[in-house]
């Protein structure tokens, strides 16, 4: 199996000449680099916040404020409001950008899986930002230039976008269909360790996050209980993806919630938040429920019921309806 860790987004001004593709017709750019963005001088020029916290520089910048504020302190929330007001006259463009995208706090990261177990090492907030961007925090003042381009790093990476979240994986040998390119199955990487287990014929002793990839995989290779039930297993495995992965359906939707919580008054704030946490304790139950099914087809041989099958598959269907409002 081959893969890229993540895909880039490439920063940059339009190409030349117009009809350049960089194979057959090579392509040259005036203006190219990643925006450096000084988070914390344009937070005290702009919104008047001069908090002191530190931050893991990025496009999506893991941020910690000093002191280690609960999620509902009142620095906290007004750290929240002026990042949601941060704006930037882009250097390539000329327009004004709207520097955050989304927010995440702890409610929100516990759903995405970015909460580990030493509390530590959880940030106070994420902020997903303009992918144009690239974020640190400097001085809490804008003497030096806060936005400047620098041509040395074209590609950000480490963020939300589609370009960025949508990488490939390549994968050949024994057991493996030969199907080509196909943008078919939907899968991250943790489906990749179940999925050698499976076409080598090995187990673990533990619970995979991920699930074996059958769609990719010749039915005589198929672990037992997976070929005795394919297509149930194909579609739970699936539905468990967009409940459980990080920016399958329910990650994106909780995530979009999670901003206007971040950005709204203290009630829209309390009533967003409970209703992410309350989603979040549905959603880790039924994914619990779902993986020790696919697990046991995938390295127990025993294959999935219909029944079963569907009464998951409702329920994964009626919590990404309720995440999404519906």
């Amino acid at each position: 199996m081959f893969t890229a860790d993540e895909g880039d987004h490439f920063v940059g001004g339009p190409p030349s000449p117009a009809n350049c593709d960089g194979i057959h017709v090579p392509c040259t750019y005036a203006q190219i680099g990643e925006i450096n963005t000084n988070l914390a001088g344009l937070l005290a020029t702009e919104q008047g916040i001069t908090t002191p916290f530190k931050v893991h520089s990025d496009d999506a910048p893991t941020i910690y404020i000093t002191g280690n504020p609960a999620r509902e302190a009142a620095v906290t929330r007004s750290f929240e409001h002026g990042l949601m007001g941060l704006t930037a006259v882009n250097p390539i463009t000329g327009n004004t950008d709207t520097l955050t995208k989304f927010l995440a706090d702890p409610v929100e990261m516990k759903l995405l899986h970015m909460v580990t177990a030493d509390p530590a090492r959880t940030p106070t907030l994420v902020m997903f930002g303009d992918p144009n961007y690239f974020f640190f925090a400097g001085a809490p003042n804008c003497t030096s230039p806060c936005v400047t381009e620098l041509p040395g790093f074209a590609w950000n990476h480490g963020d939300v976008q589609r370009d960025i979240t949508t990488t490939w994986l390549g994968i050949v040998g024994p057991g493996v269909k030969r199907q080509g390119v196909t943008g078919e199955v939907w899968s991250d990487h943790t489906d990749i360790r179940p999925t050698i287990l499976s076409l080598v014929g090995l187990t673990d002793d533990y619970s995979h996050d991920g699930r074996t990839l059958a769609e990719v995989m010749r039915d005589n290779a198929l672990p037992t209980g997976v070929r005795r039930n394919p297509l149930a297993f194909t579609l739970l495995a699936r539905a468990y993806k967009q409940i459980n992965a990080p920016v399958g359906q329910f990650g994106r939707t909780t995530l979009a919630v999670s901003t206007s919580a971040l950005a709204g008054d203290d009630t829209t704030y309390n009533n967003l938040e409970n209703r992410l946490t309350t989603l979040g304790s549905r959603r880790d139950a039924l994914a619990a429920q779902i993986i020790q099914k696919l697990e046991a087809a995938e390295f127990n041989n025993q294959p999935l019921d219909w029944p079963t099958t569907f009464r998951l598959l409702l329920q994964a269907n009626q919590l990404l309806e309720q995440a999404s409002g519906d």
